[in-house]
C-alpha cells in the first residue's frame, strides 16, 4: 500500500468517526437558529469607487489591487514605475431570502460583483460570488469554503486583502450538525490545483502529461465562541494525479496528496477587534488568497524512466490585523500578512518564493451607509533563487454607498 493510500484510508476512518460524533450532536444544531414567521427577501449591495496612485508597478491586469505574486519578477517587467488607477469594480449586488418550512428556514444567497478575474482579469464585468442555499443542517452551492475563516478579513478598502489569508469561495455540499456559538461544518468541495513545469516546462515530454482529480476535496471546521471572541480550527484534504499519455521510455505519471490546517481567531478588545490566522500545509495554494502553483517539479537524478517528479509545495500563511473604532464616525485598520513557499529544486530561479502585505487606513462615515476613506498599502515579493526582491507602495481613496431593502418578514 502506498503512502498516499495509507493517508486516505486513515482520513476515511477519521471522517467516519467525526460524522458519527456529529450525528450524535445533531440534537443541538438548532441552537442559535431563527425561523421567520413568513417569507422575506432582502436586496442589498453597494456602489464603490476606488482611485489612487501606485508608486511602483505591478501586472496591468491587477492595476487596482496589491498582490505580491503580481509584482515584477525582474526589473521593469511591466514598464516604468508610477501609475494612477481608478475603477468601480468592487461594486456589488446581492439577494438573500428566507422561507419558513417544516424542516426549518430555507435560506438562499445570490451575489455578484464587477471584479473580473481569470479570462476576464482586468475587466469591469460580472463575477459570481455566492450562489448558495441551505436547509437545516445541509447546504449546497458556491460560498465560503469551510477551510476559510471570512472574519479574518480586516476592515480595509483594498479589494484583494491579506496575501497570507486562506480565501476561497468554492462549489460544495456541506453538513452543519452543530450550529450556534459552537459550530461544526463538514464539506465535500470541488477540487482544484495547478502545476509549475519550472526549468523543464518547455520539454516535449511534459506536453503529454494531463492532470486530473479522482476525488473531491474534503474540508471541515470547528469554531468555539467565547465571551472575548472565538477560536477556530479547519482542515483540508485533497488529491491531484497526472498521467503521461504517451507510451515511450519515459513515464512522468504521478500524484500528490494536498493537505492543510488553518487556525484563526477574533479577539474583542472593547469596541476593537484583533484578527489572527496561521495556516500551513502542502499543495493548498489554490485556497490561499495570493499564491501561485500547488505542485512543483522535483529532480529525480539517476532515474532515466522518471527523471522528474511532481511534489506538493509546502506553504504557510499568517495574518495579524487590528481594527480600531475611534468614535461613531471614524475607524482604522492596520496589520500585516505574509505567505511563504518552500520551492522545489526544479522550479525556475525567478519563481515566487514569499510575499508580504501591510496597510493602514482611516475611514470616515458621515452618515449611515456612506463611507469615504484613505489607505496606505505595501507589498513585497522575493524570488526563489536569483536574489530578486521588490516592494510596491500605494495610496488609495475610496467612496462607498450601501443600500438594503427588505420585503416581507
Amino acid at each position: 500500500m502506498s503512502d498516499n493510500e495509507k493517508i486516505w484510508r486513515r482520513f476515511g476512518t477519521l471522517l467516519l468517526a467525526i460524522c458519527l460524533v456529529a450525528a450524535g450532536a445533531s440534537q443541538v444544531r438548532a441552537q442559535g437558529q431563527t425561523t421567520p414567521d413568513r417569507p422575506e427577501m432582502t436586496i442589498y449591495g453597494f456602489a464603490m469607487l476606488d482611485m489612487g496612485s501606485d508608486f511602483k508597478q505591478n501586472h496591468p491586469d491587477w492595476f487596482d489591487v496589491i498582490r505580491p505574486t503580481k509584482l515584477p519578477s525582474f526589473e521593469d517587467e511591466f514598464g516604468k514605475d508610477g501609475r494612477w488607477f481608478s475603477g468601480v469594480r468592487q461594486s456589488r449586488l446581492g439577494v438573500k431570502s428566507s422561507v419558513p418550512t417544516d424542516l426549518g428556514s430555507l435560506n438562499t444567497t445570490f451575489e455578484f460583483e464587477l471584479f473580473g478575474t481569470g479570462v476576464d482579469a482586468g475587466q469591469t464585468t460580472f463575477r459570481l460570488r455566492h450562489a448558495y442555499g441551505e436547509l437545516g443542517a445541509f447546504g449546497a452551492g458556491q460560498t465560503w469554503s469551510p477551510f476559510m475563516d471570512p472574519n479574518v478579513f480586516p476592515n480595509s478598502i483594498e479589494y484583494w486583502g491579506p496575501n497570507g489569508m486562506v480565501f476561497f469561495r468554492n462549489v460544495q455540499v456541506r453538513y452543519m450538525p452543530i450550529q450556534g456559538d459552537r459550530s461544526l461544518t463538514l464539506a465535500i468541495e470541488r477540487p482544484g490545483a495547478s502545476a509549475d513545469g519550472g526549468v523543464v516546462a518547455d520539454r516535449i515530454e511534459l506536453q503529454n502529461v494531463k492532470g486530473r482529480f479522482p476525488l473531491p476535496d474534503f474540508s471541515g471546521a470547528y469554531q468555539a465562541g467565547m465571551s472575548w471572541g472565538y477560536v477556530r480550527g479547519a482542515f483540508l484534504l485533497g488529491e491531484m494525479k497526472w498521467d503521461d499519455t504517451v507510451a515511450d521510455n519515459i513515464d512522468l505519471s504521478g500524484s500528490a496528496t494536498r493537505w492543510g490546517f488553518n487556525f484563526s481567531s477574533n479577539v474583542k478588545v472593547g469596541a476593537d477587534t484583533v484578527r489572527l490566522q496561521y495556516a500551513f500545509g502542502e499543495g493548498i495554494q489554490n485556497y490561499m488568497n495570493d499564491a501561485p502553483v500547488d505542485v512543483g517539479v522535483k529532480r529525480n537524478p539517476g532515474n532515466t524512466v522518471t527523471p522528474f517528479l511532481g511534489t506538493a509545495l509546502p506553504v504557510q500563511g499568517i495574518v495579524a490585523f487590528y481594527d480600531h473604532t475611534w468614535n461613531d464616525q471614524f475607524t482604522s485598520s492596520a496589520g500585516y500578512s505574509r505567505l511563504d513557499i518552500d520551492n522545489s529544486d526544479g522550479q525556475a530561479p525567478n519563481a515566487f518564493k514569499d510575499g508580504q502585505y501591510a496597510l493602514f487606513n482611516v475611514l470616515y462615515s458621515p452618515v449611515k451607509d456612506a463611507m469615504v476613506g484613505g489607505e496606505f498599502q505595501w507589498g513585497h515579493r522575493e524570488n526563489f533563487l536569483d536574489g530578486w526582491t521588490v516592494s510596491d507602495y500605494r495610496i488609495q481613496v475610496s467612496f462607498r454607498y450601501n443600500f438594503s431593502y427588505k420585503v416581507g418578514g
